[in-house]
């Protein structure tokens, strides 16, 4: 789960994490009066979408008064924003936020995230603040440092000191590095981030560490520990798609193909999507419809699935482990039947009770192609796209 910059900003407070006074503007008004509030030369008007790379897309914008905050937010407000991290279609403004601008003397880049690899908690930082991290990561991997932190020993100060000492930071400037750095670590921790990003960390010209920006992403697994996490959430900057499968329990992601797939368990899904690319094809999303999958759930995750005006096929394919493959044809049959399924429908079912599911299937007298191995599955559902083409 994300969240907005003002909201993350407000948690870094809670942990003593320094950050810019500012306040949310929903109208150009209300902008008006908060820069009034601030009473600095300078605000900043920013767009509040689940997206980085907001400045070079117009949505980040000064102003040296509260008459040019009221217009910079009315320039913000209801555009469609699109960056690199923005669906095709970008993200509609509704909100900005309205931030007391900082003198800066340099800008820094700092995260904080568990590497899998390494199975450590790891803390990023780079001298090279306020660009894409992932092209100083590809052209100056040099200036990528990283630390990390064993969970059962937790983060030492010591380990914060070296890292800033890395940064170039004087001895002063690393005093003030540990307990920014430790409450970054600590709201982590406590609140059950998978990220903490901070892009730019700022060092102003009076000396202090600021959060510039703020990007917060929960696990959603521990959010039921965090209703007050939870709450933060924001329906509009979600994919309708993806929120409506969380409301009948179904792992869903969309994506930009034309291949929709219901498949159970989440390494069969993404052995099936890289197959459909194998073969030439785009899957529409990523659907998980779990072990227990029943005949309500299939029906559920088809509706879900021709939901997405630019699905041309549907591919199901299914590991009869806990689930039965004979329930599983009960249901894409009520659903192919029930929902008046228009598109090429390939079936692969291999596992428990998978011969009585294939007679199934076959006796339905719907238009449905079987399918034996996972090869066979994804090379129909290309050639049922093409030959719909």
């Amino acid at each position: 789960m994300n969240v907005h910059e003002y909201q993350a900003k407000a948690l870094f407070r809670e942990f003593g994490v320094a950050v810019p006074d500012g306040e949310l503007a929903t109208t150009p008004e209300e902008a008006e009066r908060a820069a009034k509030n601030l009473a600095t030369k300078i605000v900043v008007v920013k767009a509040q979408v689940h997206a980085g790379g907001r400045g070079k897309a117009g949505g980040v914008k000064l102003a040296k008064s509260p008459a040019e905050a009221k217009k910079a937010a009315s320039e913000i407000l209801g555009m469609t924003l699109h960056t690199p991290q923005t669906p095709p279609e970008g993200k509609l403004v509704r909100k900005v936020y309205v931030e007391a601008g900082s003198d800066i003397a340099k800008e820094y880049y700092f995260a904080i995230l568990f590497d899998r690899s390494a199975e450590k908690f790891a803390l990023v930082a780079s001298t090279e603040g306020g660009m894409e991290i992932e092209v100083v990561a590809e052209k100056s991997p040099d200036k990528i440092l990283t630390t990390f932190v064993d969970a059962n020993v937790g983060l030492r100060d010591y380990q914060i000191r070296d890292l800033g000492f890395r940064l170039g930071f004087d001895g002063d400037l690393v005093k003030k590095f540990v307990p920014f750095v430790r409450g970054l670590f600590d709201l982590y921790m406590t609140k059950d981030c998978s990220q903490v990003e901070i892009n730019p960390l700022v060092l102003t010209e009076q000396g202090d560490l600021l959060a510039l920006d703020g990007k917060l992403n929960f696990d959603d697994n521990a959010l039921y520990r965090h209703p007050e996490i939870a709450e933060l959430r924001d329906p509009d900057e979600e994919d309708p798609r993806e929120r409506a499968a969380k409301e009948i329990d179904l792992a869903y992601v969309g994506l930009d193909g034309n291949i929709g797939c219901m498949v159970n368990g989440a390494g069969l899904a993404m052995a099936t999507l890289d197959m459909i690319h194998y073969c030439g094809g785009k899957p529409a999303n990523f659907l998980d419809a779990g072990g227990g999958a029943d005949k309500e759930k299939v029906k559920a995750a088809f509706k879900l699935i021709l939901g997405d005006e630019n699905v041309e096929a549907i591919l199901v394919n299914i590991f009869g482990g806990i689930v039965r493959c004979d329930l599983i044809a009960e249901g894409v049959v009520a659903a192919a039947a029930d929902l008046g399924v228009g598109v090429p429908l390939v079936v692969r079912l291999q596992g428990t009770k998978a011969p009585e599911g294939r007679e199934i299937l076959a006796n339905s007298g719907l238009d449905i192609t079987p399918a034996e191995t996972l090869k066979d599955a994804g090379e129909l559902a290309v050639a049922a796209v093409k030959g719909a083409a």
